[in-house]
């Protein structure tokens, strides 16, 4: 029986470390590299969600889904059942080692995502479904979130943007050592240097997204703008024919 549960364990963590890297990984890369759009103004960002919700409803909640709920609950679940027979040795120990350092952050930030994932899927995509509509994705509402309650949301996702490109950056070195690519010393160090560079670029291109927001927001289509001067010239010519 013992023998049976230490090759159960050895597998689910193989499982847990190729979830988080395809698809849980790969997913967060590409939507933070579409959220990017934002750089780009409203209707770039609007494209990119017009896009996905103009796929047949079946298909779209069948992908996400498949390609990436189900995934996500598994990496994230069995990942508090790690942390929570976890013992972090760098703080307090002499055992002040990078590697021990990335560990302990890596359980840090895995509890913290698991919390932040929660608010996020709950207040953007729960939201979406329930609503029926996806408005409350759009620029507009990015826009209005993350600058209610004195910028409190964006403090909020701009530490889940770095807590997550930080945990994808420390499993790609993980997984790595795990799945027997990185054996020796020097491959394991040419892959934390990496991750480190890995965890800057995700990390400003989360940001950026963010940051996009924020340049664009309050804007004012052409259309709109016209629309306006039009309403403006005709309110003054009404002023002017009851003189």
């Amino acid at each position: 029986m013992s023998l049976a549960i230490d090759k159960e364990n050895y597998l689910l963590h193989k499982l847990h470390s190729l979830t988080g890297i395809i698809p849980v990984g790969y997913y967060m890369v590409q939507h933070l590299v579409l959220n990017s759009f934002t750089i780009a103004g409203p209707e770039k960002f609007n494209a990119v969600i017009g896009f996905f919700e103009s796929m047949p409803k079946f298909f779209l909640l069948t992908l996400e889904v498949c390609a990436i709920w189900l995934p996500l609950v598994f990496h994230a679940v069995y990942g508090v059942f790690i942390v929570s027979r976890a013992k972090p040795n760098y703080f307090g120990s002499v055992y002040g080692w990078s590697q021990n350092l990335m560990y302990t952050l890596q359980r840090w930030t895995g509890i913290f995502l698991f919390l932040f994932l929660i608010v996020h899927v709950v207040t953007t995509t729960g939201a979406k479904y329930l609503k029926g509509s996806a408005s409350v994705i759009e620029f507009d509402a990015w826009y209005t979130k993350l600058t209610s309650l004195h910028y409190i949301w964006l403090i909020f996702y701009m530490a889940g943007v770095a807590a997550a490109s930080y945990h994808l950056a420390y499993g790609l070195w993980n997984f790595g050592i795990r799945w027997g690519i990185t054996v020796s010393d020097k491959a394991q160090n040419t892959m934390q240097r990496f991750a480190l560079g890995f965890f800057i670029v995700v990390t400003l291109i989360g940001w950026g997204a963010l940051g996009g927001f924020l340049i664009h927001g309050n804007h004012t289509t052409p259309a709109e703008s016209t629309s306006g001067q039009a309403q403006v010239s005709r309110t003054h010519s009404q002023l002017l024919a009851t003189r």
